[in-house]
């Protein structure tokens, strides 16, 4: 099967496709063949070496996310069978036309939705759903600011947080306002020209938001702790802006009440990563089918062009997902292919 893979550490260039050997079934296992890749920050810090080699999980090669058909099943597999389409995260080996997923891992992709942007979906939204209503426990009628609102991330929680009746404001550059709105949000904020920590002051007239999802890190810790109502929670879902220099308000969390919590999903042990999934499936799959939420797609590369994918997402201009197409040569879109929230 073809590939991508990586001889060096390195910029996207060290990226190159090559045939390798079709992963090898194992009792839990799917195997299927991908319509699309879920290109993911985590990729690009995997190709630059922040993992310290290539072998990560289940495979030398890159890539956390899926969407294909069923091809092959272990026989311990359960709910599953050849010829489904399913949708789900990985433990390595996604770049690549066939990839081996736990079913425990695996979700069917609901009618309704197009395979290709069923890749869109696991990695982003399951991510939101455990940074809003697992760890922040996010209710209706309550209020959230959500950072980086245009990125993959970013755009299913904004979605999720509105299906959910919160109140959303959320960051974004201010070219990207219009389609953050299309996602959901109540209010955008510029966060080249504005101070959000002002703005959700004067507009909640000075109580604060009940919950933050950050991606920002050290840069925004102590005007995201500003920002948040007594017994307010926030929950760190990237370190965007570095993990250094941050100033931690402790008059702050201690008379507030502040709950601050951190989520990573690469690094969790299985039976995490499983629990994490079914419970956004079991919550949200019915939604995905009725349109209430969709994937955001930014943009579709052929596989062989892995290396301009992880370009497009290293400009920060993307909105959405970026997905990667196995199969014949597809024309490149050149604007972005966005599916907002009706």
């Amino acid at each position: 099967m073809q590939a991508i893979v990586f001889d060096d550490f390195g910029g996207p260039e060290v990226l190159v496709s090559r045939e390798i050997a079709a992963p090898e079934v194992r009792p839990h296992d799917l195997l299927v063949r991908n319509a699309s890749i879920g290109v993911n920050r985590a990729d690009l810090s995997h190709r630059k070496g922040a993992y310290g080699r290539a072998y990560f999980g289940d495979a030398d090669t890159m890539g956390l996310e899926i969407a294909g058909t069923v091809v092959e099943m272990g026989p311990l597999v359960q709910g599953f069978r050849v010829g489904d389409r399913v949708m789900g995260i990985v433990g390595g080996g996604a770049y690549a036309e066939l990839s081996r997923i736990d079913h425990r891992m695996a979700m069917h992709v609901p009618e309704g939705l197009a395979l290709v942007d069923a890749g869109a979906v696991a990695e982003v939204f399951v991510t939101a759903h455990e940074a809003l209503f697992h760890l922040a426990r996010l209710q209706a009628g309550e209020s959230v600011l959500i950072h980086a609102a245009a990125g993959g991330v970013g755009s299913a929680a904004v979605q999720l947080a509105h299906a959910a009746g919160a109140r959303v404001f959320a960051t974004a550059g201010g070219d990207k306002r219009d389609a953050v709105l299309g996602f959901g949000a109540d209010e955008v904020i510029d966060y080249r020209s504005d101070d959000f920590q002002a703005v959700v002051a004067r507009r909640t007239e000075g109580k604060g938001v009940d919950v933050v999802i950050d991606f920002i890190g050290a840069p925004y810790l102590e005007r995201n702790l500003r920002s948040l109502a007594v017994g307010g929670r926030m929950v760190v879902v990237g370190l965007l802006g570095g993990a250094e220099g941050a100033a931690l308000p402790m008059d702050l969390l201690l008379y507030r009440h502040l709950q601050i919590f951190g989520t990573v999903m690469k690094s969790r042990p299985p039976e995490v990563k499983q629990a994490m999934t079914q419970r956004f499936a079991q919550q949200w799959l019915g939604a995905l089918a009725a349109g209430a939420i969709r994937p955001v797609i930014d943009s579709r590369y052929p596989l062989a062009d892995a290396a301009q994918a992880h370009r497009r997402m290293e400009s920060g201009e993307s909105v959405g997902k970026i997905l990667l197409l196995p199969g014949p040569t597809i024309p490149n879109p050149k604007v972005s292919q966005r599916t907002p929230t009706p």
